[in-house]
């Protein structure tokens, strides 16, 4: 009985280790949920934003467009421009999702939660907008703004559209959509620099 009883005391060690190395990190909403902790404190905990410190609504955003967002922010693509103020606080976070898994976890996580369609503030021309987004933004956001993924471009009809004009204002200014490998940004941003300011408030109205 001794010797037997010293044999399993033995292999406790081993049974610790091989348990230990089965034992596989969260991955998909898991790890997004944990995650997504370090991003409550500005984006709300179900990811609806918070315009009093300049923080979009992510919520309901497709897991591609977060993700691909999340890319340009570590690339540098985003988040490096003196007068994006909203971005250079972003991209240290975005860095810090440095883990393989952990970018996909959390674009994953963020895409689940409802979509919050925040109310209208801005007071431009409607119609001179509705006129405006045949002209140019149809093409690529589609007639109800709800995007396409084969031309990478994110629906809009969800978000702020204090944002809306925020982000036309960046790629016109090139804080998106200056840099030659982001492709999909300097398609935008072609189309970004056309626009006056009360243009802008219009398109997004």
């Amino acid at each position: 009985m001794t010797r037997h009883r010293t044999s399993r005391v033995a292999a406790l060690p081993i049974l610790t280790l091989i348990a230990a190395a089965c034992a596989k990190p969260p991955l998909g909403m898991e790890l997004g949920a944990e995650l997504f902790e370090t991003c409550a404190p500005c984006h709300g905990e179900a990811g609806a934003g918070n315009p009093a410190i300049q923080v979009p609504a992510i919520a309901g955003l497709p897991q591609w467009y977060i993700e691909s967002q999340l890319q340009s922010f570590q690339a540098g693509w985003r988040g490096k421009h003196a007068e994006d103020l909203p971005g250079l606080r972003m991209r240290p976070m975005a860095v810090t999702l440095n883990r393989e898994g952990d970018i996909p976890s959390v674009a994953e996580y963020v895409a689940a939660f409802p979509a919050p369609f925040p109310p209208s503030t801005l007071h431009g021309n409607a119609g001179a907008g509705a006129a405006q987004y045949e002209q140019v933004c149809v093409a690529c956001h589609g007639p109800d703004g709800r995007g396409n993924e084969l031309l990478r471009s994110p629906p809009i009809v969800q978000l702020h559209d204090w944002y809306l004009v925020q982000e036309l204002q960046n790629f016109k200014i090139g804080a998106r959509g200056a840099h030659p490998a982001d492709t999909w940004g300097t398609t935008m941003r072609v189309n970004a620099v056309l626009l006056s300011d009360q243009a802008m408030q219009d398109l997004i109205a």
